[in-house]
């Protein structure tokens, strides 16, 4: 008898079963496929590998803009991918062994739950039977891939998140269906490394939720790159290796690609593990139809002593997220009060130069009425910035409360706001107000200062 079974070995999974086993907690955790889920094998991690590499690259290219010389530059794809397969098996070999220093036991198979018995949970993986007090369920999600005409005769022409990672040549010209994080991503990658990039997008701008003002920024700066950008554009069908869609006039339009990626968003895991066994209730959409398991804000289902984290759960498909979720549904398990809250999770989409947000963007502040304040300096009122972004676009972009002034949103675009993001996190999470934040000492010279820059010119 196990005290809890974790049945997904992703970022919820894995994280959860080092928090309750660091707690005394008897665990066991089912993985079917490799530990460390879509984030560290076809996600987070290889793109970001793929993109540093591209990123060193497209330094070399504009070495002479720092005084440097790099002649007859180049790149073998076959070596980057290579990289980015030793990056993931050494940080797979990494998460397996904090998992068994949490004294966790680690099954390989699929777990399915069979029902709940006198004493807890049933689950049965392969020919072998377990039995839990308690169930987390993170089975993640897997990339949504609506069902265009002509999809499956594309055969291999047609991509998703997985198999581009897999690819051994590089495509001379990529389609990519969905301007979103995923899709900017990988068009940031393979445009730096010279392939011709079309993005067919049905909204009209790309990065959908983030803000708006930074999202046009980064289309301005990859257009000029060469990515084409079909925005409001509806695609009807796929003809072999060709995309066809509908502009905004509604005339039929077609771009055609050596391969065409499909990264149209994610849907949560929930079918194929026994969820129906114990009649776990599900979140439903505006249209009825099941989107996630419905939990609370403990993580937990309808049914005692079962929890949900992470993608499955259909609401913030994020890897730091999952984790988070992950440590509230243990903490909760082991009798200690733990809430997740949603307002400040951070936002990245790592192209060069990257994009990241937390908190309210000023079209949401707008659109709930909110009486707020927004302000925002150019990147390049950091020195640091400036001697390292030679004729870099950046911006700081934040949202206060009128009346408290205390911090609702951070946006910024420019090198490199992914590792700066945080502070913002934890002034939103801590509620903490523009006059608090300026007595926050801030190391110079560092990009990060332009957040407390961007506070000063508060009213």
């Amino acid at each position: 008898m196990f005290d809890l079974a974790i049945i997904g070995g992703g970022p919820g999974g894995y994280v959860a079963a080092e928090r309750a086993g660091a707690k005394g907690l008897k665990v066991v955790l089912f993985e079917k496929r490799e530990l460390g889920g879509v984030c560290l094998n076809e996600g987070c991690i290889p793109t970001k590998t793929l993109l540093y590499s591209a990123k060193v690259y497209d330094y070399t290219k504009h070495a002479d803009l720092y005084g440097v010389s790099v002649e007859g530059s180049s790149f073998d794809f076959g070596k980057i991918v290579a990289r980015k397969e030793k990056v993931v098996k050494k940080l797979v070999g990494g998460v397996k062994a904090g998992v068994k220093a949490a004294k966790a036991e680690i099954v390989m198979g699929e777990a399915v739950i069979k029902g709940r018995g006198a004493e807890g949970i049933e689950i049965t993986c392969g020919d072998k039977e377990y039995s839990a007090r308690n169930l987390l369920i993170c089975t993640g999600s897997e990339a949504a891939v609506p069902p265009f005409p002509g999809l499956k005769e594309a055969g291999d022409v047609i991509v998703t998140n997985r198999e581009i990672l897999a690819l051994k040549e590089q495509p001379k010209e990529l389609v990519i269906i969905g301007g979103g994080v995923i899709g900017m991503e990988f068009a940031s990658f393979f445009n730096s490394i010279g392939t011709k990039v079309t993005v067919v997008e049905m909204l009209p701008k790309i990065l959908g939720p983030l803000d708006d003002e930074i999202s046009q920024m980064l289309q301005g700066i990859y257009a000029k790159r060469g990515v084409e950008f079909c925005l409001k554009c509806k695609v009807t069908a796929i003809e072999g290796n060709t995309v066809v869609y509908e502009d905004p006039e509604g005339k039929v339009c077609r771009v055609s690609g050596d391969k065409i990626l499909v990264s149209v968003g994610r849907r949560a895991n929930l079918k194929g593990f026994g969820l129906e066994n114990i009649g776990v209730e599900l979140a439903l959409n505006p249209a009825g139809r099941p989107y996630g398991i419905k939990v609370d804000d403990h993580m937990r289902t309808n049914i005692p002593g079962v929890y949900a984290a992470g993608d499955v759960t259909g609401f913030s498909m994020l890897a730091h997220t999952a984790s988070r979720e992950g440590e509230v549904a243990i903490n909760n398990i082991a009798g200690q009060e733990d809430r997740m809250r949603y307002n400040a999770i951070p936002g990245v989409v790592y192209t060069n130069p990257e994009v990241a947000g937390v908190g309210i963007t000023e079209a949401e502040a707008k659109a709930k009425g909110l009486d707020v304040e927004v302000v925002k300096l150019p990147m390049a009122y950091s020195g640091r910035f400036v001697a390292e972004n030679e004729k870099g676009e950046g911006l700081c972009k934040v949202i206060v409360g009128k009346k408290y002034k205390e911090v609702l949103g951070v946006h910024m675009l420019g090198n490199p706001c992914s590792e700066m993001i945080h502070a913002a996190c934890i002034a939103i999470e801590q509620e903490m107000t523009v006059a608090q934040l300026k007595e926050v000492v801030f190391p110079h010279p560092t990009v990060s200062e332009i957040f407390k820059e961007t506070i000063f010119t508060v009213k």
